[in-house]
């Protein structure tokens, strides 16, 4: 009888109930919230579902994250081995390589303009800087953080890991995607309120089109440039390129849809869950994280501002011609900044479309955050 009551309650003390602390089941009701807002709200399912998921499971059983030193096995749990990857800076270059093969560089070819707004939306990013800098941060943490005003979550990874920034990777990582699933509900307030009626009903000319040609040789010359410039965007902007060169050159189709579909989607997988997974408790549940959220936030809405602002100055300039609205998207969440851009400029004109126009600073700002995280990189020596 005594063997049976011992089993028993050996059994009971393995249960998570045991273990847990009033840190975990916040952090599980976090992970919740996150996926009735991907599920039921559907935004960003594609990155918040296994984001979320990934939390609710480290939350429950942290060792799914335990590093090999620290088990008793020498095996480590199956997501840190995920988390590598991140580290690694694997997962954040094969996301620009999807990205680069699903993305029309045609709008920001036809309007070279776009540049300018894709780099005047990077104001946020240095303006976090040094807001972390004066909130207590030291240089290389408070460039890891600014970088979530790019709205661009594999970016913000990849300097976070290549600035040794471990650490704060993971409040880093959930920030920047959580800003980017909540673009839609973040950046119209901002807009409208930066932008006259008369200014959001502008319409823009129709781009001219782009050629075969022009296409091809885009990513090649900012490759080139750019690299030669920040040879430490290589891996990031060289991924995003060589993605965007399987799409236009027409003869790797196959290259094509698997880094757009397959590859491009275990990717999401493994880089979600394992983002996701470093959302202890422990970890997460801290003054730093509330910083880093906050500093976040500040960082888009400054971002989205200055696209919007610079558009204003744009439009000005060419006589009425542009609509600030597509400043906005040059942060460079792709597509959800541009698709917001043509939805904020339909509600003042239903016959108002935007979208193209918008894709050019959407595609600018990818380019510019990515020049961003290399000009820290040299900054400190990395």
């Amino acid at each position: 009888m005594s063997y049976i009551t011992d089993t028993l309650s050996n059994l009971l003390q393995q249960t998570a109930f045991f273990n847990l602390t009033w840190g975990n089941f916040a952090m599980i009701l976090v992970a919740c919230v996150f996926l009735y807002l991907a599920i039921k709200k559907d935004y960003e399912p594609l990155l918040l579902v296994p984001i979320a998921f990934g939390m609710l499971l480290v939350n429950i059983y942290p060792d799914i994250m335990v590093r090999p030193e620290d088990a008793s096995n020498g095996v480590g749990g199956l997501l840190h081995y995920f988390y590598l990857l991140d580290e690694w800076s694997i997962l954040p270059s094969l996301i620009f390589m999807g990205v680069g093969a699903m993305t029309d560089f045609g709008p920001l070819i036809a309007n070279p303009k776009s540049f300018l707004l894709g780099a005047a939306a990077q104001l946020g990013i240095y303006c976090a800087y040094f807001l972390a800098i004066l909130m207590g941060f030291n240089g290389k943490a408070a460039a890891a953080i600014s970088i979530i005003g790019g709205a661009d979550g594999p970016t913000s990874i990849f300097l976070a890991g290549k600035l040794g920034q471990g650490a704060l990777m993971g409040p880093i990582a959930v920030a920047a995607y959580s800003y980017m699933s909540l673009v839609p509900i973040i950046q119209p307030p901002i807009m409208k309120a930066l932008t006259t009626e008369k200014e959001r009903k502008i319409k823009m000319e129709q781009l001219r089109p782009v050629s075969k040609l022009e296409k091809i040789l885009f990513p090649i010359i900012i490759t080139v440039v750019v690299c030669l410039i920040l040879p430490t965007t290589a891996p990031l902007v060289g991924m995003l390129m060589l993605g965007n060169l399987f799409r236009e050159s027409g003869v790797v189709k196959q290259l094509t849809e698997t880094a757009s579909n397959a590859l491009m989607y275990i990717v999401v997988i493994l880089l979600g869950t394992s983002v996701g997974a470093s959302t202890s408790a422990e970890a997460f549940l801290n003054m730093d994280t509330l910083k880093i959220v906050a500093l976040g936030l500040v960082a888009f809405a400054f971002g989205t501002a200055g696209g919007v602002l610079f558009g204003k100055l744009m439009c000005k300039l060419s006589g009425g011609k542009i609509n600030p609205l597509i400043g906005s998207a040059g942060v460079s969440a792709v597509p959800m900044a541009a698709r917001v851009s043509q939805k904020v400029g339909a509600e003042a004109d239903p016959t108002n479309f935007l979208l193209m126009h918008a894709m050019g600073p959407n595609v600018a700002g990818v380019i510019g955050t990515a020049v961003a995280a290399g000009t820290f990189m040299a900054i400190f020596g990395v």
